[in-house]
């Protein structure tokens, strides 16, 4: 969460190194950037079976926790919606692009606040989620899309919050209708895995109209990152009861030849974030594990935690991290309030970049301590 705001951060700033940025969209490249969504996404599918284990360990039915997952996705659908038509709002019709997406987060705060463990009285929490639910209805009519306003709001790619709506719904609810069942979760993987190939290969999954609304899932690169922390935590459950070096060597072995695939099949997909690319799936998969069973030991056996509790904040109230910087950028672009300009480049800017994103974290935490907190 922490890098994601980071490097969301980069437009801000000029002669980013190009290692950190993302690579464009007919480019052959891995910039460092290209790298963090997929993570977030793999930690998305590490989360999937502690979450609704706890859930059954807490006596709730098939029924209510199926219904939690779907509200708990379409939550994120909307607001990734609306984030996304943030993007292509006119700069200078109607509310304008600023005005606009200030009070589209106002409102996301307003409807996801966990009100109940707030210090607000019971009494507001109703009035302020339909107020917030009010407020979202307005933004839509007053949308004004595109350079004359001739555009209407549309899901295009479904923004960040969007796509991970998509990953988790489709895996959250394989992994509570499979029980958990490390084969089928397995079979799914490779599935994804698979529509990812055929979709970049092959004309099959080339859609028109209303169907291509569900593009994230059937193009399978999306899930297949989430799908692939699922079969991490389930192949370290499953297999972990006597030991960890099973279930690390065979982790272990899913990276090398994830990231050996990408970078063998480098020539005929290229690794592109923006294309979806198989190869670019795969590298990133095999980060993914690696990355997994490295933190695992550090965190869980060598019980070296201390180092990421100034952070904890971004782990235990992202959704409320990453809407910080949604009021803050409009902010900055509505009172024309800027940094000279060798604070807002290369190395100097990075460093004041990352405490941006570090200061998001603490006030996050300054936040959560107070009671105000945003939950799907």
């Amino acid at each position: 969460m922490v890098l994601m705001i980071w490097v969301n951060d980069f437009w801000t700033l000029t002669k980013v190194p190009k290692w950190l940025q993302h690579a464009s969209a007919t480019e052959d490249y891995l910039g460092f950037s290209d790298v963090i969504f997929p993570l977030f996404l793999f930690i998305v599918g590490l989360s999937i079976p502690y979450a609704i284990q706890h859930r059954f360990s807490k006596n709730e039915s098939s029924v209510r926790i199926g219904k939690h997952i779907l509200i708990r996705s379409l939550s994120l659908l909307f607001i990734g919606y609306f984030m996304v038509n943030y993007e292509t709002h006119s700069e200078t019709l109607g509310l304008g692009k600023y005005w606009w997406c200030f009070i589209m987060a106002m409102a996301t705060a307003l409807v996801w606040m966990n009100w109940n463990k707030s210090p607000v009285p019971k009494k507001w929490h109703l009035v302020f989620q339909v107020m917030g639910l009010l407020i979202f209805l307005y933004l839509a009519i007053v949308y004004k899309g595109g350079l004359s306003g001739e555009n209407w709001m549309k899901p295009q790619w479904w923004g960040i919050l969007g796509l991970i709506g998509w990953a988790y719904l489709a895996n959250a609810l394989a992994y509570l209708f499979t029980k958990g069942n490390l084969y089928a979760l397995i079979i799914l993987w490779i599935g994804f895995n698979t529509l990812s190939v055929l979709n970049t290969s092959t004309e099959l999954l080339q859609f028109d109209g209303f169907i291509t609304y569900f593009s994230p899932l059937y193009s399978g690169t999306i899930p297949a990152f989430t799908a692939g922390g699922v079969v991490t935590t389930l192949l370290f459950q499953k297999l972990g009861k006597s030991g960890i070096k099973t279930p690390y060597a065979l982790i272990i072995l899913l990276g090398v030849i994830s990231i050996a695939f990408g970078l063998g099949t480098r020539h005929i997909w290229g690794i592109s974030k923006i294309q979806g690319t198989p190869s670019w799936l795969a590298v990133c998969s095999g980060i993914g594990f690696l990355s997994f069973v490295l933190l695992h030991y550090i965190a869980d056996v060598m019980k070296i935690t201390r180092w990421a509790d100034f952070i904890k904040p971004a782990g235990t109230a992202t959704l409320t991290c990453y809407m910080i910087p949604y009021f803050i950028y409009p902010l900055q672009n509505l009172s024309h309030i800027r940094l000279p300009e060798f604070l807002n480049s290369g190395i100097a800017g990075l460093l004041i970049s990352f405490g941006f994103a570090l200061a998001v974290v603490f006030f996050t935490g300054w936040l959560e301590r107070k009671g105000f907190k945003l939950k799907l």
